[in-house]
């Protein structure tokens, strides 16, 4: 079968989809990680979680769109994804309930042991999630093995595929997938630190600033040799990737310099952000065209992106759709960071107020 424009157009897509949300949940995990870190007094807490209050939940939305773009656009994908990483996944979805929960309810009682106990939830939620996310995209670029059902015949038009073998769970924790998971949670907390000293003033941001200097050392180490290894045994990719990786290895180093001796934290995030940016686009480069799996020599079929998609009448309705409400997305979630722009500091915070619910 042959690869369609808009079978393309609907990859690219997602692709940008997913580097959104690693963007922009890349920094809120970073930071609810350092919750019980970074924040000594529950006016310091409150401090930091209030840098994402209004925000992680919007955040998520490109997690969220992302797999229902994949599920619309491309069922064969999701289907095998969800079919035979169900445990790793579940995974997930348990770490994004244990974060959502915590900034929903640390704020319903006063006593210290209760906000603690909620802190440590989001932080435990969010190196989950980003541990378990880091694993599966480095296993994405070793390729995970598939073969189609025996129903499938070469006359077949609908894909449909398993994992070999199932559940697949154990396999992903080769040397390389847990490699991918340790970089991305340490990227997280380099990229959350960073955020902290641009949205916090005062001791938040002088702790947050130390931390990111240190941490971003490891990010920028742990970064090379994933992506050395990514693009000279893993999956090579020719000039694409190794373009890529000088610019992922430049934002990186960008943010860690900017942040530490050059005193320019904007500057620093904008450079972790082209770091996590690069990281992504050569990640989605190496699953073009075949989606990050590996198909079982001499298949009746093989599962890439034009057995894998919906019919170009679905993919031309639903890229009207984001044509229209895509941009309208872009806008308000624009907006929500220009109303919450300025930083905060403990003199922000009352002492004889509760913190709000939703914001910390």
């Amino acid at each position: 079968m042959d690869i369609t424009t808009l079978q393309i157009v609907w990859f690219v897509l997602i692709a940008v989809l997913w580097t959104g949300f690693l963007l922009l949940e890349g920094f809120d995990y970073g930071v609810a990680m350092l919750i019980p870190f970074l924040g000594r007094t529950e006016k310091e807490k409150r401090v930091i979680v209030n840098t994402i209050g209004p925000v992680w939940d919007g955040n998520e939305v490109w997690l969220l769109t992302a797999g229902g773009a994949m599920f619309a656009a491309f069922p064969a994908w999701y289907a095998t994804l969800f079919s035979g990483l169900y445990l790793p996944l579940f995974l997930v979805l348990v770490g994004l309930i244990i974060r959502g929960v915590s900034f929903e309810y640390r704020a319903k009682r006063p006593e210290t042991k209760w906000r603690r106990t909620f802190d440590w939830c989001a932080a435990i939620g969010s190196f989950v999630v980003a541990l378990v996310l880091g694993v599966a995209f480095a296993n994405f670029l070793i390729g995970l093995p598939v073969t189609p059902l025996p129903a499938v015949t070469a006359q077949a038009t609908t894909a449909v595929f398993m994992l070999t073998p199932a559940p697949y769970l154990l396999q992903l924790f080769s040397p390389f997938g847990l490699l991918g998971g340790v970089v991305l949670v340490v990227l997280f907390l380099f990229h959350g630190s960073i955020y902290l000293t641009v949205k916090t003033r005062g001791v938040v941001q002088d702790r947050a600033r130390a931390f990111a200097t240190v941490i971003g050392l490891v990010a920028i180490v742990g970064g090379a040799l994933f992506l050395v290894l990514q693009n000279t045994v893993i999956h090579p990719t020719g000039w694409i990737g190794w373009g890529l990786l000088v610019v992922a290895a430049a934002g990186l180093v960008i943010g860690w310099w900017f942040v530490g001796r050059g005193g320019r934290p904007g500057l620093a995030l904008t450079g972790t952000g082209v770091s996590i940016i690069a990281v992504a686009a050569g990640i989605f480069t190496a699953m073009f065209p075949n989606l990050g799996f590996v198909n079982a020599p001499g298949a009746a079929m093989q599962l890439n992106i034009a057995t894998a998609a919906s019919q170009d009448s679905t993919l031309t309705i639903m890229l009207i759709a984001a044509v229209i409400f895509v941009p309208i997305v872009l806008g308000y979630t624009a907006w929500t960071y220009w109303v919450f722009r300025r930083p905060l500091s403990v003199d922000n915070i009352p002492d004889d107020e509760p913190a709000p619910a939703h914001a910390g």
